[in-house]
Formats: C-alpha cells, structure tokens, sequence
C-alpha cells in the first residue's frame, strides 16, 4: 500500500485509493467528492501508464492531488549491484537494459514486447514518468525515495495532452517554432529520456541557464545522450529537414514555444520573418550567457536583412572556424 507523502502544498483532506493500474484507465464518471487519490501498486505494473493517469485526471477535481509509487530504472541498477557480484551485476543489468529499456522503444519489437510476459512490469526511468505526469496534466508538488521505491504527489493543474506522437523512440521529431511562427517537426535522434519535452518549464523553474543558453545541470538527457551531442550525432537527422526546406544551412536554431517566451517580443517577431538553421550564430560569436545570444540572433538577423548571401557566408566561416580550431561545441 501507498505510504502517503507530508505534502507540501498543503494537508490532505481525504484519500480514496486508486484501482490497480491496470483497471483504472477504464473509469470514465467522476468519482463523487474525490479530492486526492493513492495508487495502491507501483506504476510499474500499467500497462499504459498515460490513460492511466488520464484516467486519473478526469476523476481528480482541479488542484486534487495523485499519489503514486514506483520502481525507477536507477533503483533497479543498484537492486542489481547489491544482489550479484560486481562483474555478474553489471552484466545482468545490461543484459536487462537492452531488454527493457531498449526494447519496448524499437517499432519492430515493441508490438511483441508488450505482447510478452516482459511487458508486463514496465521499467521507465524517473524523469519518464515526471514527463509523463505533466504531459498528463499534473504538477509533481512532493517527491520522496524510501525503500527502493520513489514517491511522487502530483496536482492536477490541466487537461491532459493527449499526445499521441511523443519522444519515445530512438528517432524523434521534436515540435519547434519554425518560418513565420509555423510549428515544424525538427528530426533528432533522441538523446533525453522519453517525454523530456514535457519538462521544459519544470526544469527552468529548477535549473538556472547555462551560459550556452541551454539548461544547466539538464537530467533529462542520458548519459550516451551526453556523448552523442558532443560530436552532433544527435542532429543528423535534421539534414532531412534541411532537405526538405523547413531549415536552412545558417540560421537562428529552431526553438520550443517555451524557450522561444523567454526572449524578447521584438526579438520573436524578428525571428518569424526568417528561416532557422542547422548552424545558428552562436558559433560564431560564442556569447556566453541568454542575453548575449539574443544580441547575438539579433546583430545577424538585422545583417541578414541588409545582405542575405553575404551575412551567412560570413557567419558559416566564422563558425567553422570556431568549431574546428577553438573546439566550439553547443553541449
């Protein structure tokens, strides 16, 4: 059973235990003056761990409270240190990561690893299962690991999304601010755990910018993650889009609505009468904090509107130069 959470928002007035996972996406009325619920199981026995907290949101009243419990893939990297020996341990868990982990995220295994027993104990990582509350509509108030297990209470502050093409396999299209404010789907092989997206305002409320303009500290991408944007893996795919004309070679980089509200609303309209790029002036110019990158974007795209040709020639020089002699690099 749930062990309830001191939350911090505030006292819980009354707890009414959840369905198992498994049945508890089939609920559709309300529950009559259910102000909180407490998922008596792990999560990791859903089978479909977002109608299950959809379900959850259509019961729960605006500012109810979520209770929920569950083994974190990090926990189960260190069940499996302590039970076998250190060479044996690390082998099992990554005999046990390609199976669970990867597996289920493959379009020509996943079909048949949800049809296996296998599927039948999800193993997901934390920072899954926070993007898949707030893509759910929920705001995790309360967090707490006790026992091998992790503790979450999550409000309810919206609807949910109903997101049916989110960051999960290895290949994703991630929804960016493109031309003239048109959303375009930028191709990226996936270096963050699955439903990062969702997070975006979590981790600026938690996490202070870097001086590259990205998150400082940022979980949510993986340890090879790490790696692959070291040497740019991760943007390969977006010569697809250059291909097919949603980006440009030189060019302000194609933002997420949210990150695209922190600049400047001259800076914003500004960008909408351009096309982004694979190569955005940062490169060039190497600033060091958000307010330099927006002078930055702002010193090019004025340039650009004065020479086109001239100003990315320009630019696409410089960052090269950048990149290959004083070891430039985005992350």
């Amino acid at each position: 059973m749930f062990q309830p959470l001191v939350i911090k928002a505030g006292g819980v007035t009354r707890l009414v235990p959840w369905p198992s996972p498994r049945d508890a996406e089939t609920v559709e009325a309300p529950l009559t003056g259910v102000q909180h619920l407490v998922c008596p199981v792990q999560i990791n026995v859903a089978s479909r761990i977002n109608k299950f907290f959809e379900a959850a949101n259509r019961v729960l009243p605006e500012g109810g409270l979520l209770m929920i419990c569950g083994e974190m893939s990090h926990q189960r990297e260190q069940r499996f240190r302590r039970q076998y020996p250190a060479g044996i341990g690390r082998f099992l868990y990554g005999c046990d990561f390609l199976i669970n982990r990867v597996m289920p995220k493959l379009p020509g295994l996943k079909a048949l690893y949800f049809r296996s027993p296998l599927g039948r104990y999800r193993v997901v990582s934390e920072t899954e299962v926070l993007g898949r509350l707030y893509c759910c509509g929920f705001d995790v108030v309360d967090r707490r690991e006790q026992g091998g297990f992790v503790y979450m209470a999550a409000r309810k502050v919206r609807d949910p999304a109903y997101d049916s093409d989110p960051t999960y396999g290895p290949l994703c299209r991630l929804k960016r601010t493109g031309y003239q404010g048109r959303p375009i789907r930028v191709l990226k092989l996936r270096t963050m755990h699955p439903y990062s997206e969702y997070l975006q305002e979590y981790v600026h409320r938690t996490n202070s910018l870097h001086e590259n303009g990205k998150f400082k500290d940022d979980f949510r991408v993986t340890s090879w993650g790490h790696w692959c944007r070291k040497f740019w893996l991760d943007e390969l795919p977006m010569l697809l889009n250059w291909l097919k004309g949603d980006l440009k070679l030189v060019g302000v980089r194609p933002l997420s609505a949210h990150y695209l509200s922190l600049y400047p609303k001259d800076l914003q309209e500004l960008r909408s009468r351009h096309k982004p790029g694979l190569l955005p002036p940062y490169y060039a110019d190497l600033p060091r904090s958000l307010e330099e990158i927006v002078e930055s974007e702002r010193r090019y795209l004025l340039a650009r509107e004065k020479a086109p040709f001239r100003t990315d020639v320009r630019y696409f020089f410089r960052a090269v130069a950048n990149i290959l002699f004083r070891g430039a690099r985005s992350a």
